[in-house]
């Protein structure tokens, strides 16, 4: 076992006191056990998402973000073989309540990923999909939705001429910012992106994140990042998970300026990772 590891098996719950409570919390995970089959992927998670703040999941690969992620939407459900111990809550409410149906958690929750996943379809029906499969179809509505998703997605006057062209037509970075616009047509309260600009070029990575900054001012959002740099321009508060355990939790110019435990400090100055 090298030292890194050493350090993190003694202090993986050493950001508790880091991740206190606000007035202002969301969603809040306490306590948290998540295992594939006998394979434990994050040990003991106690983490508090505010409001309409951006917070950056940050750390190695297989270190344990995007499986939380993952779990705030409940996706790995579909998953053979899980289990969890401890709990999530979003305003108070556990997202494993037996009465709570997981369809309905989901319309709260859009989700962006890795990867541009645009439907095979037009660019106007990708925003209305999900509106359709409630039964919404009234014209004006959803005109209206296609039209204020996409401005709040910046992609407005880039597609607005061309709605009913297919969106394999978009660029890349302009598939990924229509992938948020039909992640926010239902009006969730919180949005997580996975790596979202991983794939994408400097000039679409700086529109995605200038949204972002905007997208803050309505929806909490939490994003899953390798790039140290984007994590300390779009974040609020920053977390660094190493081996399923959460190290450090902070607002993002202490966790790159001033970090308390030596494993983080060591993985932002890119010692590892």
């Amino acid at each position: 076992m090298n030292m890194i590891e050493s350090m993190a098996n003694e202090k993986g719950t050493v950001a508790q006191e880091t991740a206190a409570s606000t007035n202002a919390d969301h969603i809040r995970v306490q306590d948290y056990n998540f295992y594939y089959g006998a394979s434990q992927a994050l040990f003991d998670i106690n983490l508090d998402f505010a409001e309409r703040k951006v917070t950056a999941l940050i750390g190695p690969s297989g270190c344990g973000k995007s499986t939380l992620l993952r779990n705030i939407n409940r996706m790995n459900d579909l998953i053979d073989g899980i289990r969890h111990e401890g709990d999530i809550t979003i305003a108070g409410q556990s997202i494993y309540d037996p009465l709570l149906e997981v369809i309905s958690l989901r319309k709260r929750i859009g989700m962006v990923f890795q990867k541009s996943n645009p439907f095979p379809k037009t660019i106007y029906e990708n925003i209305v999909y999900s509106l359709r499969v409630a039964g919404r179809n009234k014209k004006s509505e959803l005109d209206e939705t296609v039209e204020t998703s996409l401005k709040a997605a910046a992609l407005w006057n880039e597609v607005k001429d061309r709605l009913n062209e297919s969106a394999f037509s978009l660029s890349g970075g302009q598939m990924q910012r229509l992938c948020i616009a039909r992640a926010i047509a239902n009006r969730p309260e919180i949005l997580l992106m996975d790596e979202p600009c991983s794939a994408l070029d400097p000039i679409a990575t700086g529109k995605i994140e200038d949204l972002i900054e905007e997208l803050k001012k309505e929806y909490t959002i939490i994003i899953v990042t390798h790039n140290m740099q984007q994590a300390a321009r779009v974040s609020d508060r920053t977390a660094f998970l190493y081996m399923g355990k959460l190290i450090e939790y902070a607002d993002t110019e202490t966790i790159f300026m001033k970090p308390r435990e030596a494993q983080t400090e060591a993985y932002v100055s890119g010692q590892f990772g």
